[in-house]
């Protein structure tokens, strides 16, 4: 990523680190910016990994598939938030890029559109990404594996093959129209987390599920709340 960050900067961009793409019309760095970005690019986008701190010294709690329905609600939300904040920022007839595979079961195909649909980017066309000019992307898993190894030279990513790797792309065209707020998918109860007993309550004892069920609760409300677009 050094690397990476370096080559952009000698071609003169201006890189922004920790960027919440829901929040985006939040940031005070995209301040002014309104209504001037032409391009939008989002590689495999992905909600993050559902962890909580259990007690000092003992990591983190993952566990679950992304198809879950205890977390899957998040890669929805995460799509639709990003569509809704990139309508403060891009022009008119401006586009956006998404690449995703087509058997993803966290950010599926159909939150991906249904999104863009819902905020006025039509879809105008779907390529293959190893037909893209922009192909040579190498993808990483978002965890801790990245320390340690990579999908191999961007052939496989777990049960997904860079065969099946697509770029969606929409335009921007505004009807003038105020939109309705943007609907979001709610998390779970504290009630149906605690049925759950799969992902990381499997073997859990009732007192460790109870205080599990109550931290994943607390920070999915956290993820829901609050204000997210300006």
């Amino acid at each position: 990523i050094d690397d990476t960050i370096r080559r952009l900067d000698d071609h003169l961009a201006d890189v922004y680190h920790e960027v919440d793409c829901t929040r985006i019309a939040l940031d005070p760095r995209f301040k002014n910016m309104e209504g001037s970005i032409g391009a939008v690019y989002y590689n495999f986008p992905h909600a993050g990994a559902a962890w909580v701190d259990l007690q000092p010294g003992q990591g983190h709690v993952t566990g679950f598939y992304d198809s879950h329905p205890i977390v899957n609600w998040r890669h929805e939300n995460l799509m639709r938030l990003f569509f809704r904040n990139l309508r403060y920022f891009v022009k008119p007839r401006g586009l956006v890029k998404i690449a995703s595979n087509m058997g993803a079961v966290g950010v599926r195909f159909s939150y991906i559109m249904g999104s863009a649909e819902q905020n006025e980017f039509q879809h105008v066309e779907t390529l293959p990404f190893l037909e893209w000019s922009l192909h040579r992307y190498g993808r990483a898993y978002g965890d801790r594996r990245d320390k340690k190894k990579r999908p191999g030279d961007g052939q496989g990513y777990n049960a997904q093959k860079a065969e099946s790797d697509m770029v969606y792309t929409f335009e921007y065209r505004p009807s003038g129209k105020e939109l309705p707020p943007q609907e979001i998918k709610l998390p779970p109860t504290f009630q149906t987390i605690m049925g759950c007993n799969d992902g990381p309550f499997k073997n859990l004892d009732h007192n460790s599920s109870v205080a599990l069920a109550r931290q994943l609760h607390e920070r999915f409300i956290k993820e829901v709340s609050g204000t997210h677009v300006g």
